[in-house]
């Protein structure tokens, strides 16, 4: 992708955003969702605001409302609704929270129980033509359910989830309540703790937000390319769901109805997944498609017990099967994660794509696929689409360098000494842009500055200079320097370890910029390793990191692991060294061509990398002989 083709994209997704602005008209249905999981369907009027929907809500839920704002996505609403989608799901939050993660949350009583909307058992949040097989199976359920086909909990996993039947008793979908994940407050497995909105598993996956990432990741799979079952965000109401207030606790025959927001997906009939038989049998193109889409999404847990495996020619042995990916929940985080990628270690990985893969991931357009999930899921943060981008962005160019999947999955993933680890390879270059762009303002800075001095503005009138040009030519000698100081602090500091408060004043914090740390300019063509040299002697926050030789990440050859750890086991947030989240609508455009310029070396490198390995390997297995 060229680099000016991004200023063409950039304008297009801006046109995308002015869509997404216009004006709704004619009374909307909207499903508020508060902190504790209450979930009330309401009928908006031309006249409604934030005030009349709180307001109904008190009514119907006796829940408070003071100090607590309506939130769409990223957005707080007040007086005007108008952007607010038909069939969208608002959250009423707190403005600040200081609450530690140890106190516990507010559920809905029983009074609150009783008090619901009147809209159908199952409704699909956010309705497109998109979601033809899920109404279907919503058809399928509600009819079931008519005839006292009730659905079952599940027993696995950390959070909430439950197998919803057809006519026959046949599991069709499988429903995970958002009130239900890992520490949501009506969590049925004890992990309890937060409210809605609040840091999650991954801090850069807010509780209560997976659903619609389940969901993301489906609409992102154009032609069932890996084939993600179909999954919608739904509105189900039900006496089965966990409310853990002791209201439906033990008191089977006393079971209130609840309605709950939650992400439904069409349940795939299998004979076990990749983590019970060995990986060797599974088709290489099954294998890509799946790493094409984590890839994309920034899949921070791809462990082998969410890749469902079904055989096909149906005999005694493994023989021929198929590959379902599931459990989507973690995809898309707000900044850069370390991913999960339980494939990086199979032999499928190491074999190059083919012609029909990477024409595929050709047509791939990250801008348009943003737009696109502006328009199907209103609520998603935007932050989470740059992620998008940025993912989307490195396998184009890696793909069409000549990278293999586990070579581009090994430059996404982080390093593990102990228990410390060290930015990947996609961070460091993410780092590298984030500080070409704080220099080039920087410059822009100075030379705004200058305009005021008398001498500066008679040179530019007898000189005719053009200040624009000059910019550019000082960014160009400038475009690749190095600290001169090793232990400086970087434009990108990580973020806390683990939030135990948060308040909505978070969102407003500014990295520091480098105008306090000078920096040498050099005439070299840039390489990788000097590239990646300079920015691991940076010391980020109070963490300082150095590689001392070089390090490789081969744990895919040798058949091991290269230390990448599964949210399955329950480790604490890794360390966020890229935010993208605070750059302006302005700087994002430059951000994306300074990061597209950095690719090249770094493939480059990724590229010797490689080929010295296989000569060292090579040479070891000589002199065996």
């Amino acid at each position: 992708m060229a680099v000016a083709a991004f200023k063409g994209l950039f304008n297009g997704e801006c046109r995308g955003n002015k869509r997404m602005e216009r004006k709704s008209s004619g009374k909307r249905r909207v499903f508020v969702q508060t902190e504790t999981g209450c979930v009330l369907g309401i009928e908006l009027d031309r006249s409604d605001n934030a005030h009349t929907v709180k307001r109904k809500l008190q009514l119907a839920l006796n829940v408070p409302t003071e100090e607590r704002s309506l939130i769409y996505g990223d957005a707080v609403l007040k007086n005007d609704l108008s952007t607010v989608r038909n069939d969208s799901p608002l959250l009423l939050q707190r403005n600040f929270m200081h609450r530690s993660s140890s106190t516990p949350c507010l559920s809905p009583t029983g009074k609150d129980l009783q008090q619901r909307d009147h809209s159908g058992p199952i409704e699909i949040l956010v309705c497109s033509n998109h979601f033809s097989r899920t109404k279907k199976l919503v058809k399928e359920i509600v009819k079931a359910m008519k005839i006292g086909i009730d659905p079952i909990p599940v027993c696995g996993g950390l959070g909430g989830a439950y197998y919803f039947r057809n006519c026959q008793g046949e599991n069709c979908a499988i429903v995970k309540p958002t009130d239900e994940e890992p520490y949501a407050p009506n969590n049925p497995k004890g992990f309890v703790g937060k409210a809605l909105g609040q840091p999650g598993l991954k801090r850069s996956v807010r509780v209560g937000e997976t659903g619609f990432r389940e969901v993301a990741a489906y609409l992102l799979d154009y032609d069932n390319f890996a084939n993600v079952p179909s999954t919608a965000l739904v509105k189900v109401t039900h006496s089965i769901f966990n409310v853990n207030d002791g209201v439906n606790r033990n008191k089977q025959q006393e079971r209130k109805e609840v309605s709950k927001i939650a992400s439904m997906q069409q349940f795939i009939p299998h004979d076990f997944d990749a983590s019970d038989h060995g990986t060797s049998s599974f088709p290489v193109a099954a294998v890509h498609r799946i790493g094409i889409l984590d890839i994309r999404i920034l899949n921070t847990d791809r462990h082998a017990g969410n890749l469902l495996v079904r055989k096909i020619d149906g005999d005694g042995g493994l023989g021929q099967v198929e590959l379902f990916p599931i459990d989507h929940g973690l995809c898309l985080p707000e900044n850069l994660e370390d991913p999960y990628f339980e494939w990086i270690h199979w032999p499928q990985a190491s074999i190059p794509f083919t012609d029909d893969e990477l024409e595929y991931i050709s047509h791939l357009d990250p801008f348009r696929d943003s737009e696109m999930l502006r328009m199907e899921l209103p609520m998603i943060r935007e932050a989470c689409l740059r992620v998008l981008i940025v993912c989307t962005v490195f396998l184009k160019e890696a793909a069409t360098f000549g990278l293999c999947l586990a070579e581009i999955g090994e430059m996404m993933s982080r390093e593990f000494r102990g228990l410390e680890e060290e930015p990947s390879e996609l961070e460091f270059i993410c780092i590298e842009a984030r500080r070409l762009l704080e220099e080039r303002n920087m410059l822009f800075d100075n030379v705004k500055a200058g305009e005021n001095d008398f001498q500066f503005e008679i040179d530019c009138k007898e000189e005719k200079v053009d200040l624009t040009s000059n910019v550019e030519n000082n960014l160009a000698s400038h475009a690749y320097c190095r600290p001169l100081s090793g232990n400086i602090r970087n434009p990108l500091s990580k973020l806390d370890e683990y939030i135990e408060e948060w308040t909505e004043d978070e969102e407003n914090t500014v990295p520091p910029r480098l105008d306090d740390y000078a920096f040498a300019a050099h005439d070299w063509t840039p390489t990788v390793p000097r590239l990646s040299m300079s920015m691991k002697n940076v010391s980020i926050g109070e963490k300082s990191w150095r590689h001392e030789g070089a390090m490789q990440k081969s744990g895919y050859l040798a058949g091991t692991s290269s230390g990448n750890r599964s949210v399955n086991e329950q480790l604490p947030g890794s360390t966020s060294f890229v935010k993208l989240a605070d750059i302006s609508e302005e700087e994002w455009v430059q951000y994306l061509e300074n990061f597209q310029r950095l690719l090249y070396p770094a493939f480059s490198n990724r590229k010797s990398v490689s080929v010295g390995q296989r000569q060292r390997q090579r040479l070891g297995t000589s002199c065996q002989f």
